[in-house]
């Protein structure tokens, strides 16, 4: 029975896979943008050198594509949402975490 409900979450899963590979781009700008400005300012990470032009110029190019990858995530996730009998409490953690899974592979490796 378990496994019949684990079997139910390969759909979902793959999608949120596949949804991994572009959420790269929108993951990685967040590290820059935390690393560069408020750890930085706290001292847990260096500030790049080169990175004098402020932070409103990585904002401007760093909230559409967040906003575009959000919503692509969100309405793929809530549809999929509807048409999975597994209850959201083991659908969510699970996709959230295959969404992750290329930003940890790619950056993980290097």
């Amino acid at each position: 029975m378990k496994n019949e409900r684990m079997r139910k979450l390969c759909v979902p899963v793959a999608v949120n896979l596949l949804l991994g590979v572009p959420a790269v781009v929108p993951l990685f700008l967040a590290w820059y943008l935390l690393a560069n400005g408020p750890l930085a300012a706290v001292g847990w990470t260096t500030q790049d050198p080169n990175e004098d032009d402020g932070m409103l110029l990585w904002l401007v190019i760093a909230a559409p594509v967040f906003c575009l990858f959000g919503l692509a995530w969100g309405l793929a996730n809530t549809w999929l949402r509807r048409r999975t009998p597994v209850r959201g409490s083991r659908y969510w953690p699970v996709c959230a975490a295959a969404s992750l899974a290329p930003f940890f592979v790619v950056f993980g490796v290097f």
